[in-house]
């Protein structure tokens, strides 16, 4: 394998892939480690390590080495049992089996795949409270619904033919991906269902996390708060209105992730970074100095454990997708533009989705889709300021709008000058 140079140093490429290895194992290890486990940071990056030179030296060892870390781990369970203060301790045992298999798999080269099960492994250990209050909070209805939706989303995928599928709508021809769609249903039913968990557990502690994080699972719900808010307590005005931008935050946020994630294979909407971008960070740094976010808030959200709501979210894709095909189809750019602006009014998810999926068919250019993401997301934006003009708070109406505005345009502006 050729050496790669670093600095006046030649340093074969197995040797950092091993440096890889044993730092992911150590990256593992740390919760561990400060859960006072029995095996900690040193064990787990050793185990890593194990994995990477196993591999290396090939001859059946891996799976030699599998057996030995499984045995290991069943000792430390063992131990778990005997030990009172201790309880079987099946989590440590599993995660040194990850931890092998991390090893394993940046040695042999695969390098993303290795760091991506270290990150989100570390996550489940981090978030054990989180996710044992979580699922232990769950209704039995809750725990049903998502039982069926994780079903229909692995089921119902496969059988979808695969590819893009032409439909005669009132004469004109368009083409839609099912499979596509169908994921975009389930990604965002997921981010969702993940924030609606952030919600339950910290939405109460900080207006940060109330209006990103519950912005991301309804904006509508965090308005509806937020109006209610204000009603009853005028000194809830600045906090209100960090609240929402915070939900306009998030609301880009996703709407760039879909943008940006479903066009991976092929030409990337890069475009869309720089505008969506702005609008995050626009929206983030006006509340930051707008209210004090330690402020806290409850928020109400409706469970997002719903078969019909992600049927209902699917049917909603496939409408504006076809309708921004017609539109295209029928009355050029313009109509394209005009159907993302108004079904941004009513889902800037949806007129995102239909966006990216003409750009992947080749039907729009990458500007065109970018210009009809950021319409989208104005129009969603407008929505939010709109909502709040109900309010008899007259001062908390004004500043939404105000600095809705502000963002907006501060957007446009940095737009401009980057792409100029």
């Amino acid at each position: 394998m050729d050496p790669v140079q670093i600095g006046q140093l030649r340093v074969d490429e197995q040797v950092l892939r091993i440096a890889l290895a044993g730092a992911l194992g150590l990256f593992l290890g740390l919760e561990r480690e400060w859960s006072h486990k029995a095996a900690g940071v040193r064990t787990f990056s050793l185990v890593s390590l194990l994995g990477a030179v196993f591999v290396i030296v090939g001859r059946g060892l891996p799976i030699l080495g599998g057996v030995l870390v499984i045995v290991l781990g069943a000792l430390l369970a063992v131990r778990g049992i005997l030990e009172e203060d201790e309880g079987l301790s099946l989590t440590t045992s599993v995660s040194m089996l990850v931890a092998y298999g991390v090893g394993m798999l940046v040695v042999d080269g695969f390098l993303v795949e290795g760091v991506s099960v270290a990150v989100v492994s570390s996550l489940l250990l981090v978030l054990k409270r989180e996710l044992h209050s979580f699922a232990w909070g769950l209704s039995r209805e809750e725990l049903r619904s998502a039982t069926e939706f994780a079903i229909l989303a692995f089921v119902v995928y496969p059988l979808l033919p695969p590819g893009s599928v032409p439909v005669d709508v009132g004469g004109l021809s368009v083409s839609f991906e099912p499979r596509v769609i169908w994921l975009m249903v389930v990604t965002v039913a997921g981010i969702g269902i993940v924030n609606y968990v952030i919600v339950l557990g910290y939405g109460g502690r900080g207006i940060a996390v109330t209006g990103f994080f519950g912005g991301l699972a309804s904006s509508t719900a965090v308005v509806g708060t937020m109006l209610d808010h204000v009603s009853q307590r005028q000194a809830a005005t600045s906090y209100a209105v960090a609240a929402i931008l915070l939900a306009d935050a998030a609301m880009a946020l996703r709407n760039l992730v879909i943008a940006v994630a479903f066009t991976l294979q092929g030409t990337p909407l890069w475009e869309a970074v720089v505008p969506l971008g702005a609008v995050i960070l626009g929206s983030v740094g006006i509340a930051a100095v707008t209210a004090d976010w330690s402020e806290s808030v409850d928020l109400e959200l409706e469970s997002p454990f719903s078969m019909r709501n992600a049927l209902g979210f699917g049917v909603l894709f496939l409408v504006v997708v076809l309708a921004g095909a017609v539109a295209k189809g029928l009355f050029g750019t313009t109509g394209f533009y005009l159907t993302a602006l108004l079904s941004g009014l009513v889902s800037s998810a949806g007129a995102t989705t239909s966006a990216v999926l003409l750009y992947r068919g080749g039907t729009i250019s990458a500007s065109t889709a970018v210009l009809a993401v950021l319409l989208a997301t104005a129009a969603s934006i407008v929505v939010k300021a709109g909502l709040t003009a109900a309010s008899p708070n007259r001062r908390f109406a004004r500043q939404v709008a105000v600095w809705s505005g502000a963002m907006l345009a501060g957007s446009v502006v940095v737009t401009l000058l980057v792409l100029a």
